[in-house]
């Protein structure tokens, strides 16, 4: 059932509550019916400045990430990502957005991550770069979805218990 079939009573002026919705938002009544068909094509979201924002996350570390169009410069904490990730496995993870949606070297990063050691922080750098293409670029969304960049890995270390060594590690056993 569309919002726009549903008639309000007369004392309203019969009109449809698409209609209705868009007198409330100050709009025109036939911007509102199509803005109610509109709704399954996504539209790209940007800043006035071209810009994408998204928020990654991964362990107990958290990315904010800044993506637009650019030469594929990456930058983290102020530091470029070479720098800032030293080993090869995690940079080419945070590249594996771009590879997979064909996009290397198309976007400029700026991204602040904090908490975490330095796998999950790339981890969360890498699902934030994820969101902010499929915001960028809602067309790509299948690809990333696909490649299992865009869910959350909720795994996160487990707690240590009391009368244990670690989470489940018991304390050596005596005999005597």
């Amino acid at each position: 059932m569309a919002d726009s079939d549903t008639t309000i009573p007369a004392e309203q002026g019969g009109a449809t509550l698409g209609d209705a919705l868009g007198e409330a938002l100050g709009r025109p009544a036939s911007t509102a019916d199509d803005m109610a068909q509109d709704e399954g094509a996504r539209q790209p979201v940007r800043d006035e400045f071209g810009r994408t924002y998204a928020t990654g996350k991964r362990k107990d570390a958290v990315a904010r990430v800044w993506i637009k169009p650019g030469t594929g410069k990456i930058t983290v904490n102020g530091r470029t990502f070479e720098v800032y990730f030293a080993r090869p496995v995690l940079r080419m993870m945070i590249e594996q957005p771009f590879q997979v949606a064909a996009r290397d070297g198309q976007f400029d990063v700026v991204c602040t991550v904090r908490g975490g050691g330095l796998s999950g922080q790339a981890g969360a750098v890498r699902h934030g770069i994820s969101k902010a293409l499929n915001l960028h670029e809602p067309e790509l969304r299948g690809v990333l979805k696909a490649g299992g960049f865009l869910t959350r890995d909720s795994r996160v270390v487990e707690r240590k218990k009391y009368g244990r060594a670690k989470a489940r590690r018991s304390f050596q056993f005596s005999k005597r």
